[in-house]
């Protein structure tokens, strides 16, 4: 894929990663296959798998949505489940955590993804200067 189709590449990792999601490491899996396909450097491997991990989420938080509004809208005041204040702390420190360990386990798949594309084309002996950050500056004598 070419380096300019980051969002579709973010969107393929995303895939990966709901599809792999019974694994513990589908998030480095979706992250690093968006990162290869993205190619370039590393630090733009692992914003594109950054992203992938934001767009694999955004399925859990709808699905999570959902169960409490659909829980909040059958609940009376005479059936409340008891320790349902304490199951909405945990649950409102448990969301942030879990897209944190997310986006931050696709950004580190997507930053190995694109060492692992860099180094792939660099055996196959096309010149790419993929090693060098964007903000990095050649120093010319």
């Amino acid at each position: 894929m070419a380096e300019q189709d980051g969002w579709l590449n973010a969107a393929i990792g995303a895939v990966i990663t709901i599809v792999f999601s019974f694994t513990g490491f589908s998030p480095l899996l979706g992250g690093g296959v968006a990162g290869y396909l993205h190619g370039g450097s590393r630090k733009r491997g692992a914003k594109v798998g950054a992203i992938s991990g934001a767009l694999a989420m955004i399925p859990a938080f709808l699905l999570m949505g959902f169960i409490a509004t659909a829980f909040m809208a059958y609940a009376t005041p005479n059936a409340m489940m008891p320790g349902g204040l304490e199951l909405l702390i945990i649950f409102g420190m448990m969301l942030p955590i879990m897209f944190l360990w997310v986006i931050g386990l696709s950004a580190v798949g997507g930053y190995l993804g694109a060492y692992l594309s860099s180094k792939m084309q660099s055996k196959s002996g096309k010149n790419i200067s993929a090693d060098l950050d964007e903000d990095t500056e050649s120093v010319s004598a």
